[in-house]
């Protein structure tokens, strides 16, 4: 019915606009979670998978699914987020999709060492098998050098952790992802203050807080205040810890965070 153009512009070969459209759902989600509103980043999700399904992407909904489990596990919901781990990495395997695949074992095994159903040594063994899967996604990768120090901080290795924490600060460091970093310096100050190195742990959760305010994170600046608050009564400076847990309130009830606030507010008194 209408006259072909030669000069029109060439149709393109692949239409990416509703997967764009759920990138961008995925990215907000991500600052919701690192704000600590996780009810917030898996209502996005939900919608992000939505638009998976209509697309019927396969790399999409697995990346969407294990968003989703990990928004769900950060509520609490640790059954629910462990299904939707396992349905990512069948869909992974049955796609061939190697490194996603990878990181849904990961993801999982993560689950298993913080709830204690797993032997840190087995974890670890798992994620050393699967780095190598993971180094063309940077954040994937330095997620599963995270999971590898949190093995080794339980293993008691304490050394050994902080590098693997290192790692992936380096990772996130140089790709600018401010709040990763953040937490980074936070889990080095456990590992440092775990093995006895209080002092050392207050600089770290220092560094902590220079990420976190860079990124105007104010749940990990929360977050950071509780835990120097706790270091700095471990090595009986009294006075500055009550001024941390009080700060560290006083942002949490800003952000409408009170059920954290008074948490923090209660470790003054004991």
């Amino acid at each position: 019915m209408f006259a072909s153009c030669s000069s029109a512009p060439q149709r393109p070969v692949e239409v990416f606009t509703v997967q764009s459209m759920a990138d961008t759902l995925i990215g907000q989600a991500n600052r919701e979670a690192d704000q600590g509103n996780y009810a917030e980043a898996l209502n996005l999700l939900n919608e992000a998978w939505r638009l998976a399904v209509i697309t019927d992407r396969p790399a999409l909904r697995i990346r969407v699914n294990m968003a989703r489990a990990n928004a769900h596990y950060s509520l609490g919901r640790i059954e629910e987020a462990e299904k939707i781990w396992r349905e990512a990495e069948m869909e992974a395997n049955f796609t061939r999709e190697p490194m996603l695949a990878s990181a849904s074992r990961v993801f999982q095994a993560r689950s298993l060492l913080l709830s204690g159903k797993a032997n840190p040594e087995e974890i670890l063994a798992l994620v050393q098998s699967e780095q190598n899967n993971l180094k063309s996604d940077k954040l994937l990768y330095a997620m599963s050098w995270t999971v590898k120090g949190m093995a080794e901080k339980d293993l008691g290795r304490y050394e050994d952790a902080e590098q693997s924490i290192m790692n992936a600060l380096s990772i996130h460091n140089k790709e600018r992802y401010l709040e990763q970093a953040g937490y980074d310096w936070y889990l080095i100050a456990s590992i440092r203050s775990v093995a006895g190195n209080h002092r050392a742990a207050v600089e770290a959760l220092f560094q902590a807080l220079n990420f976190d305010r860079r990124a105007e994170n104010s749940y990990g600046i929360a977050m950071d205040w509780a835990a120097m608050g706790d270091v700095s009564r471990n090595i009986g400076n009294e006075n500055f810890a009550v001024m941390s847990w009080r700060r560290s309130a006083e942002i949490f009830r800003a952000i409408n965070k009170n059920a954290l606030a008074e948490e923090v507010e209660s470790r003054i008194h004991r």
